[in-house]
């Protein structure tokens, strides 16, 4: 499948530091240590509805964590995937009358041109699940072969008492996972299965449901597998960061992880997971269930992208937070000023502010600091202070490359 534009990355001068992420399965920010080329793979959109803020805020994320590593030198190989086939779509597909497929490529293509606005950095690889069937199958035949499967009605479901791992990525007890399980699409009531946090991994066919001749016999991947699946074809295992939003941490990644683990033998089956927090609208949680969403196509219809960048990057990637209308006014204001100060023929030395930029980022991905850092420098350099006439040129280059904001 089509991944979207790259925008520019600027060189910088001086030296890069090294990255430092918080963990959730380490329960730690750590000290990222990729080799010369750094492997990511973020979880995609289940495409059955417009790119809203809290997805945006997930994708500027890892678009931070990318352009870190790239600029300490390293090649970044970056995956993600689109969930073009799952219950959450069907359901959107025949409650508003419009082919699945339809609905699905619409919201796909609205998704890139979000991301492209944004400055996202694009994937190497932005994967369909639909174009993956027979790798989904095929590695559940590989974990039938390792005794780790049953098949219920002919769904065939992973069997936690078959996962010794389970549970250190998201450190949940027992009582946790069977309340997020339920609420995150599982089943755990269904009867017949051996322990109510099983998973389904192949969903056999159902009437008037999609689906495709396999190995399994004709179906659908089941969740999880899909993106184990595609990280394993493209990044192989132990890479170095799986990302996503936190409500990804259990069941997603936690299954995941030990679906990897099972047909590999490696653990970790990712050196790092990183989640984003979520995105709040009136008091609640930002999402397409409860239909209380900012989209970012309307956003970028009446304001600048890149105020819509600032307003995601004022805040720290892994709080949760709730969006205002007055944040974008804000962001609206810095923008301009910044935008003035890299406008002026000299200005202070920028060579403390690169540094200290690339510490913040640094330091988990310290955004807000970086800004208040920026913010600074632009009010010594509009108050007349500074006679540097290579600053502004660099304070542009730096926003553009550490930030992804083009001024």
């Amino acid at each position: 499948m089509r991944s979207w534009s790259a925008p520019n990355f600027p060189k910088l001068p001086g030296e890069s530091v090294p990255l430092r992420l918080y963990d959730t399965s380490a329960k730690q920010v750590r000290q990222t240590d990729p080799g010369p080329t750094a492997r990511m793979y973020v979880c995609g959109i289940t495409p059955y509805d417009a790119t809203h803020l809290g997805h945006a805020n997930t994708y500027l994320a890892f678009d931070l964590v990318g352009r870190q590593w790239r600029d300490a030198g390293h090649e970044v190989h970056y995956t993600q995937n689109a969930t073009d086939v799952d219950d959450p779509l069907l359901e959107r597909a025949e409650q508003t009358g419009v082919d699945w497929q339809e609905l699905a490529e619409r919201e796909i293509e609205l998704f890139r041109g979000d991301m492209e606005a944004l400055r996202i950095m694009p994937p190497r690889e932005y994967v369909a699940v639909t174009e993956t069937i027979d790798q989904v199958a095929d590695l559940i035949g590989r974990l039938e072969a390792k005794g780790v499967t049953y098949v219920l009605d002919g769904d065939v479901y992973f069997s936690v008492a078959d996962a010794p791992k389970f549970g250190q990525v998201s450190g949940y007890d027992e009582q946790q996972m069977a309340a997020l399980f339920a609420e995150r699409g599982g089943d755990p009531g269904r009867a017949g299965k051996r322990h109510p946090l099983d998973w389904l991994l192949w969903r056999a066919e159902r009437p008037g449901e999609p689906a495709w001749d396999s190995r399994l016999g004709r179906g659908r991947p089941g969740w999880h597998i899909e993106c184990t699946t595609i990280a394993l074809a493209n990044l192989g295992a132990g890479f170095d960061v799986a990302g996503g939003g936190s409500d990804l941490t259990f069941p997603h990644h936690e299954c995941g992880a030990s679906e990897g683990h099972a047909v590999t033998g490696e653990w970790p089956f990712a050196k790092f997971y990183t989640h984003a927090g979520m995105v709040g609208l009136e008091g609640e949680k930002m999402s397409k269930s409860k239909g209380n969403l900012v989209f970012v196509s309307r956003l970028r219809q009446e304001h600048d992208p890149m105020a819509v960048r600032l307003v995601l990057l004022a805040h720290h990637y892994r709080t949760d937070w709730e969006y205002t209308p007055a944040m974008l006014a804000e962001a609206e204001r810095r923008l301009a000023r910044w935008r003035s100060a890299v406008a002026l023929p000299a200005g202070p030395s920028a060579d403390e502010l690169l540094a200290r930029v690339r510490e913040r980022l640094a330091d988990d991905l310290d955004a807000p600091a970086a800004l208040a850092a920026i913010d600074a420098w632009a009010e010594d350099a509009l108050a007349g202070g500074g006679s540097d006439s290579a600053a502004p040129a660099l304070v542009k280059d730096l926003t553009d490359a550490l930030l992804g904001v083009a001024l």
